[in-house]
Formats: structure tokens, sequence, C-alpha cells
């Protein structure tokens, strides 16, 4: 305990060195912990706002096809599913539900004035219950055609069922609202309007192929069966379309989010590496500073160990004290610095309501961020301690 108030006394004795080398550790605690608590929170927005996880297969022409290379951008823009591999798809994923989708985009005038080019989706009338929820209305049928408005395109434009919108020169009564649906791994209508694609077809003329298809698989355990069954079929000879699940949306997305958090520790891991090349040339300069009276403390009977501790003391101190205040910012900045990305990430719409942002994980790298403040510094002092315990008390006594 002793040589515990001999480490105090001395970092009191320079508390302006002191104070500088705290301040590195705190600067990398804070920058550890907080970037980790922003990640993880953006994880947790992500993952409750992905919606249909592990029924939903979706297919998607292979781009590739006709291109100069893979991924030619020149080939995505024409690229489509004819309605003769739509069948096979329909086939090969008997008995669960197969269903086409149409894309495209008009300006669309919503009454008082207000207009504004927004993504109409097809779907037939009959498919339109399976992907797609009601929140206001009803929904359109096949010889009744009446349109569904997005949930944030009608809170955008106070659009209710009953009202009339001009899809480009066509008039369409407006069936229902749909709820909210999220981002998803097929389509998102939150910001579109679904039509019956009779009426998407004599609006923007009879298509022939199709931009995607979606399978619904009632049982999540046959969904790999299903997905190899549609690949083998269509993709026999070549790569015609792509077929992938919501679980490879969010399997990609978990990688991301991993090379995301890597890098935003590596920063924090930085300013700690930066704060250890400060506490160990303050550590050096004690140990200069203090030859004499190392000397003396020999001289009378101290032992080595005692030295390394008492100099060992100083450097956990520094530690201790920079990651405790580093921990306290970094719940505060981390929580801010938080609620910042969710309302940057889901600004105009309602996906950050009653979304956990912080939670136990988030706790686990303040914890992290402390223990790795500590260590460093424990790591910085112990040479120039070490140093100090093996000086000869002559040599050290007949330094000025």
């Amino acid at each position: 305990m002793v040589f515990f108030s001999f480490a105090a006394r001395n970092l009191r004795r320079h508390w302006i060195r002191s104070a500088l080398s705290i301040i590195g550790i705190v600067i990398g605690v804070v920058a550890i912990a907080s970037l980790g608590v922003m990640g993880n929170s953006i994880n947790l927005l992500v993952a409750n706002v992905i919606t249909d996880v592990g029924d939903t297969i979706v297919i998607t022409p292979h781009t590739a096809i006709g291109g100069t290379f893979a991924g030619d951008p020149r080939t995505a823009v024409d690229a489509a599913i004819p309605v003769r591999e739509v069948e096979e798809i329909r086939r090969a994923a008997n008995p669960h539900r197969t269903v086409p989708v149409l894309q495209g985009a008009d300006e669309v005038e919503f009454g008082r004035g207000e207009s504004g080019y927004t993504q109409i989706i097809g779907l037939a009338s009959d498919d339109i219950p399976i992907l797609l929820e009601i929140a206001d209305g009803q929904y359109p049928r096949q010889n009744q055609p009446g349109a569904l408005v997005g949930t944030y395109l009608a809170a955008e434009y106070d659009v209710a069922p009953g009202f009339r919108l001009t899809i480009g020169n066509e008039s369409i009564r407006v069936a229902g609202v749909l709820a909210e649906r999220g981002f998803a791994a097929d389509i998102n209508p939150d910001y579109a309007i679904v039509v019956p694609d009779g009426w998407y077809e004599s609006h923007f003329g009879a298509r022939d192929t199709y931009p995607m298809v979606i399978v619904r698989v009632g049982n999540a355990e046959e969904i790999d069966a299903v997905k190899e069954a549609i690949d083998s079929r269509i993709n026999r000879r070549e790569e015609i379309v792509d077929v992938f699940d919501s679980r490879d949306m969010l399997r990609q997305y978990e990688e991301i989010y991993q090379q995301i958090t890597v890098f935003l520790l590596g920063i924090g891991g930085i300013s700690l590496i930066v704060a250890a090349v400060n506490i160990l040339n303050v550590m050096y300069i004690s140990v200069t500073e203090r030859i004499r009276e190392i000397g003396v403390m020999r001289s009378i009977g101290a032992l080595r160990r005692e030295v390394l501790r008492m100099f060992l003391y100083e450097a956990v101190l520094l530690g201790l004290i920079g990651s405790i205040i580093g921990g306290v910012l970094s719940t505060a900045f981390g929580y801010l610095i938080s609620l910042a990305a969710v309302e940057v990430f889901t600004a105009g719409t309602t996906f950050g309501e009653n979304i956990t942002i912080f939670d136990l994980s988030a706790v686990g790298y303040i914890v992290f961020g402390m223990a790795f403040g500590i260590g460093t510094s424990i790591a910085a002092g112990f040479y120039p301690a070490w140093n100090a315990s093996q000086l000869a008390p002559v040599d050290a006594m007949r330094q000025k």
C-alpha cells in the first residue's frame, strides 16, 4: 500500500504531465468504446427493420448476360426475366407461391398542386395480399382497379382511401394505404404505389419480361431445396438468373458490419497506441529524474520487485483514472452518437421508433475500451519500471 501512495504522490508532483497522459488515455478509450457503441446501435437498428427473414426467395436477371464483363452496368438497365423463364421458376418452386413483379416510375399528381416522380409496382391482384398488408382501406380487385399507396408516401402527401391520383395522364382511385414494411430482400413499397398488373400494362404497355420474381416459401426449412431446384432448372446451361433469399441479405450485412466495426475499433486503437507512447515517455522521464531516489531506496533495503511495483503503480493509476473517465464519457457520447446515427439513417421514416439502440452488448464495448486502456498503460509502463528496478544502488546514487 505504501508503494501505491508513493506512486500517487509522484503523479501529483508532476500533475500537468500526468494530466496530459490521462487525457491521451481518455481519448483512446472514448474512441474505441463510443465508436463500438455506435456500430452496435446501427446493427440493432438494421436487424429490427429488415423484415421477412427466412421465407422469401428473390430471383433477378443475371446482369452479366450480354455484357463485356461481369456486372456490366449497361446490361443491368435492360436485364429482365422472360415469361417462359417465369413459368419455369413457377414449376420449379411448386407448390410455393411465385409472384412476378413489374416495376416502373411515372409522374404522379396527388392533388392540391402536389406531384412527384414515383415508383410504380405492378402485381397480380391475387398476389398482393401474399406480399403486402393493408393499414387502411382494402385490396384492389382485377375488375375494380385501384392503387395502394405506401405508408410514407401517403403520409407525405396526405393521401387516404377514396382519393384520386393521376399517374401520367390516367386517373386512378386509392383503394388503400399499405402498412409499413421496412427494408426487405424483395420490394419496399413504403415510398411507392402498387397497382394491379392489368392496370400497369394498360398504362405502361404490355410486358413479356419481369425485372424480379419472388417466391414465398411456406416452410423455412425448405428454402434451400427450393433455391437449388430453381437454380438447377433455370441456370443449367448458363447463368440466366441470380437466386438468393433474405438470409443472404442478412449475412452480407453482417459481414459488412463486422468489417466496419473492426475499422472503427482500429481507429480507437491507434489513439490508445499514441497514448501508450506518451506514457512510455513520461515513465522514462520519471525514472531519469528519480535515479538518486531509487538508489537511496535500494540502499536502505528496498527490493527490486518493490521498485518495479512503485513505478508500475504509476502506470496503473494513469490507466485506471483515464479509463474510468473515458468509460463514463463513452457511455454518454456513445448514446448521443447512436441517436444521431439512427436519426440520419431513419430521417423521414418511422423505422427508428420503439427500437432499442443501447443494450448489454453496447456495455461490452465500453468495458472492452476501459480494459484496453488499462492494459495499454501497464504494457507501456512496464519496461521503464523494469529498468528502474535493475539499477545498482551505488551507481544510482552517483547520478546527479
